[in-house]
């Protein structure tokens, strides 16, 4: 899973965006491009792109969308932060961080996915969650790992100074558990699964433990969006064909998926089991519009506002508001950077698109 390569410049790549950034002010237009990083549950981005699906809605609105892979995650949020790119896909955590804590207005366009089981807490020797106090824990800092830890420890009453976190590259998880003063890593697939198959390993806790707070989307510009919806329609038609495709099985795609990834079909396919894709539209929009969508969103606001990353210079974790598709706002209501607007997956739902 790359998802979360080059997280540990996170902190680096926040705080180096200015406050005022903003894309250019948006006004009608043609032609499109959105990024996209490989993990699990973003190569249909992959798949739009070389199949022709994606041209042929574009098509549809009389627009041109180019989709771009960019190996490095965190530099493929900051182009779009920066306005290279009109969408990407990333995860909600860093989307409040990077794009809305910058101040670049974000629209959560398609809730794609989320984590369920390919993040994990793993323990050499020991077996319970709560064995992890007083130990030294080695994961990405600043990643979606770092608050994998925040919520697990909050379910055995234990908290980040109950224990010793080193930052440690994905690149380097596999070899530095080997060592024998690495005890506990705490990370994602599939490292999570080649460490896990070790003798003296257990996983204690996964992503599974907190479902829905991990979340893959694909994020748009909200002033580009409201400027040109037919761009929204036109993602949005072109996912949800794909998702059809995944859904039934198709092994022409899923195996250009799980090529393109790096893995075979059967690898692809075990990584799918432990994320909850969103497959139809209408499954996608309840979960947007849950209520335990906010609460999720708190959390996320609070870690990042005491680990630093929540835009400069933010006094609070409210910061930066954060609007729910019931009119509620988490946050800043006067500085509302992040939206979560299931419409145009309802569309989809409804079959007007």
């Amino acid at each position: 899973m790359l998802k979360s390569i080059a997280k540990a410049t996170l902190l680096a790549a926040a705080l180096s965006l200015p406050l005022s950034m903003s894309a250019t002010k948006a006004e009608e237009k043609t032609d499109f491009k959105v990024c996209w990083s490989i993990y699990v549950g973003w190569m249909p981005w992959g798949y739009l792109q070389d199949s022709g699906i994606m041209k042929k809605w574009a098509d549809k609105y009389g627009i041109d969308v180019e989709i771009v892979q960019i190996n490095d995650y965190v530099e493929s949020i900051n182009q779009y932060t920066a306005g290279e790119y009109d969408g990407c896909s990333m995860t909600n955590m860093d989307a409040l961080s990077i794009p809305a804590g910058g101040g670049v207005d974000t629209t959560a366009l398609i809730v794609g996915d989320y984590s369920n089981g390919n993040d994990g807490i793993i323990l050499k020797d020991k077996t319970e969650l709560a064995d992890i106090k007083g130990q030294t824990v080695n994961l990405v800092e600043l990643s979606v790992s770092h608050y994998l830890l925040a919520r697990a420890l909050d379910t055995v009453g234990l908290s980040e100074r109950d224990l010793t976190v080193v930052n440690t590259s994905d690149a380097d998880m596999i070899a530095a558990y080997a060592t024998p003063d690495v005890t506990s890593v705490v990370t994602w697939n599939p490292l999570l699964s080649e460490i896990e198959a070790q003798p003296n390993a257990t996983k204690v806790f996964d992503s599974s433990g907190i479902p829905g707070e991990i979340i893959d989307i694909m994020m748009v510009n909200t002033e580009t969006l409201a400027a040109n919806p037919d761009f929204g329609k036109a993602l949005v038609g072109a996912w949800y064909e794909v998702m059809g495709l995944m859904a039934s099985g198709d092994a022409d795609a899923l195996t250009e998926m799980a090529e393109a990834s790096g893995t075979d079909l059967d690898g692809y396919n075990a990584q799918l089991a432990t994320t909850k894709m969103f497959y139809t539209p209408a499954d996608a929009v309840e979960f947007t519009k849950s209520s335990e969508l906010p609460t999720t969103m708190k959390f996320v606001a609070e870690f990042l506002f005491d680990k630093g990353i929540l835009g400069e210079g933010a006094p609070s974790p409210e910061f930066v508001g954060i609007s729910f598709p019931d009119g509620s706002t988490y946050g800043d209501v006067n500085n509302v950077k992040l939206r979560f607007d299931p419409s145009f997956m309802e569309m989809a739902a409804q079959g007007s698109l």
